[in-house]
């Protein structure tokens, strides 16, 4: 039950004086639609407008704050802008309004009048010009300009001044709270109270100051705390909730680990073991899976799904994207081929009769393992009886989702999830602190270290030029970029552009995929590069996951510093998978520094 003295922070934004229906859709684009989340809006920095000079000393390419005379109203032709024309008495300027309202700048600037105004000066030739002041007050009535101000995050549509004074209307209904953390401690860590850090957090905008700092370390330890609490709240409540005893007999599994071409290595056969023995237990099991991308987790995953058959019991596996669930799919039923374990994928590509015949195999139990993407816990796709759920790549995942899928069984499932996501062991314990962990921490025999390096931008001819040469010896290659097609406003490349450059160069062996094009036309691109009718594939993260391709040695990812450590690391799975074939990962960056010591 929630404390009444919360009850105000968890209303909609709509309450606050001057948020209506459609500012609040405006703010919900920033995932605020509650009054608390406002006050969890902090500031990204602040604007200084304490530089008050006389125009003929002002310097261009500042925010100055000038009390001025309006002088004269210039409407423009055409596309030109309407100018203000006004003057301080030691120079003039022009106030530059685009797609102006006419008779709002009249009535805001009227001509003889004396206004405070602050904004960015600039210079057009000979002439000062502030385009679009970011405030106004009339002096002869008292108003002012605040000489710093908060910068918030914002969205098209969303006016600075209306989201920051929601901001202070949101502040202005935060309750003083009980403190909740040992006031001793506080006292050593030099910490504010919970209120005093959130109002100083506004205040402050990430200046850097000590106050700034604690206020917003004490913020972080909250949330941190927080959430450890709430998720050994989710460990407690499923653990609560009891599970089953599942004991293989190794019928299927026999037969599965005798049709591999390979043994499991010592750390596969160690974590398998941990596996079996939560699924044996009788308690519920909840084990997240660690290993790199190409160390044997799937055949981990396939040996626990054939001990819950054995029990009589259905599993589910599910994966982030269509394209890694139909991956999955393949690969698990070629191992399990002949072992009597039936495999089935569903994702939202299936439609019409093939669906109905899945969801009537699944709830007929003629379906073992199903395989799919968010597909598995939609309405309809019902298990006749699911014991085991398998989540990969589970950073794609939050709790949410594993309880959706675990409420497609009367009685809570063992969950089992992996990821290739390098975790240390204290972030594994902060960010999966409601499961146990296990590390596939061996690679199979044969297969080598992802050669990995990053140059600067402009080395990129150096590296086409090393890729002819790879493509002439019948290597092939992803080109990665950050963006579908360019734009202005971000001058990252785009994979479109990249690829007519490339094709240009090595003609129609160049492919290209992002998440725009049909899933048909994604697949054939996949295949092409697959079969090596293509031998070098220029894409976005598309292919992040579920992209199998042994013959690829050379991955190369431009832009490295726009993509986080998880895609980063998942993208350099893509090369590196097939025995003894040394490969390369190559990533350029803008900003780009010479370690030490070389390298």
């Amino acid at each position: 039950m929630r404390p009444e003295v919360l009850f105000p922070l968890f209303q909609p934004v709509t309450g606050l004086r001057g948020v209506g229906p459609r500012v609040a859709a405006l703010m919900e684009r920033l995932g605020v639609t509650r009054t608390l989340d406002l006050i969890w809006l902090l500031p990204t920095g602040r604007i200084d407008r304490s530089y008050r000079p006389a125009l003929e000393d002002a310097e261009p390419g500042r925010v100055v704050t000038i009390e001025v005379e309006i002088v004269e109203h210039r409407a423009g032709r055409g596309r030109q802008p309407y100018r203000v024309i006004v003057t301080d008495g030691t120079a003039s300027a022009a106030l530059i309004f685009f797609h102006p309202r006419k008779d709002w700048l009249q009535k805001t600037y009227p001509q003889g009048a004396r206004r405070l105004i602050s904004g960015k000066l600039e210079r057009y030739g000979e002439q000062l010009q502030m385009p679009h002041p970011d405030h106004v007050a009339d002096p002869a009535a008292g108003e002012t300009i605040p000489s710093s101000e908060p910068v918030y995050p914002l969205t098209a549509g969303l006016a600075g001044k209306t989201l920051t004074q929601a901001v202070e209307r949101a502040l202005a209904q935060a309750p003083e709270l009980p403190e909740w953390q040992d006031r001793a401690w506080l006292e050593r860590r030099g910490f504010p109270g919970w209120l005093d850090a959130v109002r100083t957090a506004h205040r402050t905008g990430a200046d850097g100051s000590a106050e700034d700092r604690a206020a917003r370390q004490r913020l972080a330890y909250d949330e941190l705390l927080a959430n450890q609490l709430a998720l050994m709240l989710v460990r407690r409540s499923m653990k609560r909730q009891g599970g089953r005893s599942v004991t293989g007999n190794g019928r299927i599994a026999s037969r599965i680990t005798d049709a591999l071409p390979f043994s499991l290595t010592s750390a596969q056969q160690r974590t398998l073991s941990e596996v079996l023995a939560d699924m044996a237990s009788p308690h519920r099991m909840l084990r997240l899976v660690q290993g790199d991308v190409g160390s044997g987790k799937t055949v981990v995953a396939l040996l626990a799904a054939a001990a819950a058959t054995e029990a009589g019991l259905q599993i589910a596996l599910m994966a982030p994207t269509e394209v890694l669930a139909r991956q999955h799919a393949r690969s698990l039923t070629d191992m399990a081929e002949g072992s009597g374990l039936q495999v089935a994928c569903l994702t939202g590509r299936d439609k019409g009769a093939d669906r109905q015949v899945i969801l009537s195999d699944l709830i007929e139990g003629r379906i073992d393992l199903l395989v799919g993407t968010h597909a598995l816990f939609q309405e309809g796709v019902d298990f006749r009886d699911l014991g085991l759920a398998i989540i990969d790549e589970q950073h794609r995942f939050g709790v949410h989702q594993r309880l959706m899928l675990a409420a497609k069984s009367a009685r809570p499932p063992d969950i089992l999830v992996m990821t290739a996501t390098p975790i240390p062991r204290t972030l594994a314990l902060t960010a999966y602190g409601d499961m146990d962990a296990s590390q596939i921490d061996e690679r199979p025999p044969g297969r080598q270290p992802v050669d990995t390096r990053v140059l600067p931008a402009d080395r990129i001819p150096d590296i086409v030029d090393r890729l002819q040469a790879a493509l002439d010896r019948g290597e092939r290659a992803y080109w990665i970029c950050p963006l579908v097609e360019e734009t202005e406003e971000n001058p990252m490349t785009a994979v479109e552009a990249r690829h007519r450059e490339l094709k240009a160069h090595f003609g129609e062996r160049v492919g290209l995929v992002h998440g725009r094009l049909k899933p048909a036309e994604k697949d054939a691109a996949l295949q092409s590069f697959a079969d090596g009718t293509t031998s070098v594939l220029v894409a976005t993260t598309v292919v992040e996951v579920g992209v199998d391709v042994p013959e690829a040695t050379i991955i190369v990812i431009e832009e490295a510093q726009s993509f986080g450590l998880a895609q980063l690391h998942q993208l350099r799975g893509r090369v590196g998978r097939a025995p003894a074939r040394a490969s390369v990962c190559c990533s350029t960056a803008r900003h780009w520094a010479k370690p030490r010591g070389g390298g």
